[in-house]
């Protein structure tokens, strides 16, 4: 994969945050490259590109200059010569203790790698992390670790998997980011137990050449209804990740053919009004599962999460769970903590 060039990173910030410091970027980008130097990772590729990627996590992310400039920073004083001293000269105090957080955190992960006590570690890591910038970049930081596993040698890859689904994975749902601990758990799933992924997306396969393209059928069926009810939305569907399926198993100790919903689809819309307004549509058109319906608008986790959930018996009484949220809702469900730094 190319490399994200200098101007690119500085783009994608000034994207989002017209006001970003692009000096403090691209000094980052420099200094970082330069203390890296020809440092190769297990893969061979430059160092450099590690940083460089969990910086571009963090914009997609939306975070703020100071967060993407600590990316780029995050191993310069555990890996290089570079000291603390160094980069409060040269990128001030916030950015100094921000590096510092990352690294205090990596420290810990490596002394406490036998940690039994997820729960405990887990505190841990939120009480040292005054900043909780300092707990973003170490997710990002773990997410890329975990998305280049491969090249590590095979028993490191199932101490770095199980402390993902343990550890990572569980604080990435606390900071309510949804879609990072999906990725989280399915990257730390394929390591732990190849045989059980791959038997599942076999089974996702069969399904999809007998009984066609599901997900659009589904998909262009709730969007016929919202257009006839005059609502405004926009209507995604998707198989559940491999892993949430596989646990759903084990759960509900069923089998397969005998989960309902394996495809889920998410409603937007414009107003919280709307939300209710959806969920009267598609209960017209399909029947409700009961005991399946949760209101989490009214009542929100605690984590923030805001969103109706309700399962129904869709085309050809295929059980499909449907979440209906606001735009706003959806940015705070899946970037939880981070979209306040937005």
């Amino acid at each position: 994969m190319p490399m994200i060039r200098q101007y690119e990173l500085v783009e994608r910030v000034k994207a989002y945050d017209p006001s970003a410091d692009e000096d403090a970027l691209n000094r980052a980008y420099v200094f970082s490259m330069r203390a890296h130097g020809s440092q190769t990772r297990a893969n061979g590729d430059p160092y450099f590109s590690h940083p460089l990627e969990v910086a571009g996590i963090l914009t997609q992310m939306k975070l703020d200059t100071a967060s993407i400039v600590t990316a780029l920073l995050h191993d310069t004083v555990e890996d290089t010569r570079s000291t603390k001293d160094d980069l409060a000269k040269t990128f001030g105090p916030e950015i100094a203790e921000l590096v510092d957080g990352v690294t205090k955190l990596t420290n810990l992960e490596l002394s406490s790698a036998q940690s039994k006590q997820a729960e405990n570690f887990r505190k841990l890591f939120m009480a040292m992390s005054r900043d909780l910038r300092v707990i973003l970049v170490k997710l990002a930081d773990r997410l890329h670790n975990m998305r280049t596993i491969r090249s590590m040698r095979p028993e490191k890859q199932v101490k770095k998997a199980r402390e993902t689904m343990d550890i990572f994975a569980p604080l990435a749902g606390r900071m309510g980011m949804q879609w990072m601990r999906e990725e989280l758990e399915d990257l730390a799933f394929r390591v732990l137990n190849p045989e059980a992924r791959n038997s599942i997306i076999r089974r996702f396969v069969s399904l999809q050449r007998d009984g066609g393209d599901i997900i659009g059928q589904i998909t262009a069926d709730i969007r016929v209804e919202m257009e006839k009810a005059g609502v405004e939305a926009d209507v995604f569907g998707r198989a559940k990740k491999p892993f949430s399926v596989w646990r759903k198993m084990q759960e509900k100790q069923l089998s397969f053919s005998r989960l309902s919903d394996i495809y889920g689809f998410r409603i937007i819309t414009r107003t919280e009004p709307d939300c209710y307004r959806t969920l009267g549509i598609i209960h017209t058109r399909w029947r409700a599962v009961p005991e399946r319906f949760k209101d989490y608008i009214s009542q929100p986790k605690l984590n923030g999460y805001r969103s109706i959930h309700t399962t129904v018996a869709a085309r050809d009484g295929k059980r499909v769970e449907v979440q209906i949220r606001t735009r706003e809702m959806h940015r705070t469900n899946e970037y939880g903590l981070a979209a306040h730094w937005a």
